[in-house]
């Protein structure tokens, strides 16, 4: 989530592989309902988003193999991973 400055203007981080990797992520999390909405509060379940939001880091994942550094690697890897067992778990839930 982007900061603040004094002047009340958001502050986003600078652009890397790895924000963009973790804002993705970030976004599957809202999908999930683990995490508010950050411009509504509220929490709610989008499989069908997080589903996209997984197919597109597969993509990245493909189209940047042997690209990557071993720490944009492993955390492309370990979002991955943990974001399709919540996926699976969440449509087990569901069905």
């Amino acid at each position: 989530m982007p900061e603040r400055d004094p002047g009340q203007r958001f502050v986003y981080p600078s652009v890397t592989f790895s924000t963009f990797i973790v804002s993705l992520a970030s976004s599957a999390l809202v999908g999930l309902g683990e995490v508010p909405d950050p411009s509504t509060g509220a929490t709610s379940r989008d499989l069908d988003f997080v589903r996209h939001n997984i197919d597109i880091l597969e993509m990245l994942k493909s189209k940047t193999q042997g690209r990557l550094d071993a720490d944009e690697s492993g955390l492309l890897d370990n979002i991955l991973n943990d974001l399709r067992i919540k996926y699976i778990i969440f449509c087990d839930k569901k069905g």
